[in-house]
């Protein structure tokens, strides 16, 4: 990332600092509930133990990999040849990866599909609280997606799918077997067209309780566009600003808002 788009960075994270309320200041008996139960709740629900300690080994792996990236890459450096150290440093850290899972614990989807793999760390965590829910992630690499394999049979996950391909050819096949996917994460492309793109892909296959997640939603200009459209979109009832993350839900019920929470 070059030094413009750091401070960039710099100064949407103030802004979302001066604009984020505080459970406090929240009116929405659900999201108030979802406040309480998921976004400030630090209980440990699942043991990640394991995979924190893979994090750890991970971390430390000077080996290198070949990277085919298929996204904007920038989060990484753009050279071919990427140490494991290196593409592990931009996993979803512990804090968010139990929000991931505290969520799956909390709303129990009958599916998971995550766009981006990487080392496998996040699937660990969705596939986490249910064993016997199906957690399919794609995977444009091939060589990070049998990184990402090794990792996930080391700790013995089974309910967690690889599927090397592209966003584009693979998003449709999983979409149509899993009819109507309960959770959604995005985290592989961060482009405006193709967040787009896949958002309005997905939205043909959701239902009433199908809940959205997008990483990085401030991290670049277009991502943060990308996210604007997203939140207003006429299906999206609310959506919840975490700045790394952004939550979208689907539920008629609920009275349209968008909320920027701190976490």
């Amino acid at each position: 990332m070059s030094l413009i788009n750091k401070i960039k960075l710099l100064f949407r994270f103030i802004k979302y600092k001066f604009t984020s309320v505080t459970i406090y200041k929240i009116h929405s008996p659900f999201v108030f509930k979802l406040c309480e139960d998921i976004l400030h709740n630090d209980t440990s629900f699942y043991d990640h133990t394991l995979i924190e300690s893979l994090r750890t080994i991970l971390l430390a792996d000077n080996n290198k990999i070949n990277v085919s990236d298929y996204g904007a890459g920038s989060l990484i450096n753009n050279k071919r040849s990427r140490k494991i150290k290196k593409i592990t440093a931009y996993a979803q850290s512990p804090k968010y990866a139990g929000l991931l899972s505290r969520i799956v614990y909390y709303f129990k989807p009958s599916s998971i599909i995550e766009l981006g793999t990487s080392v496998g760390i996040s699937a660990m965590y969705l596939a986490t609280p249910c064993k016997t829910v199906p957690v399919y992630s794609i995977e444009g690499c091939p060589e990070t997606a049998a990184l990402a394999n090794k990792n996930i049979e080391k700790l013995k996950y089974k309910n967690i799918h690889i599927i090397n391909g592209t966003f584009d050819d693979v998003l449709p096949q999983i979409l149509t077997k899993t009819s109507n996917p309960s959770l959604i994460f995005f985290d592989g492309n961060h482009r405006k067209d193709p967040t787009l793109k896949y958002f309005n892909t997905c939205l043909k296959h959701i239902d009433n309780e199908s809940i959205m997640i997008f990483d990085d939603i401030h991290w670049s200009d277009e991502m943060e566009q990308a996210w604007n459209e997203i939140k207003n979109h006429p299906d999206v009832t609310v959506s919840i600003d975490l700045f790394h993350l952004g939550l979208v839900f689907f539920k008629k019920e609920l009275s349209k808002q968008n909320f920027i929470i701190r976490f």
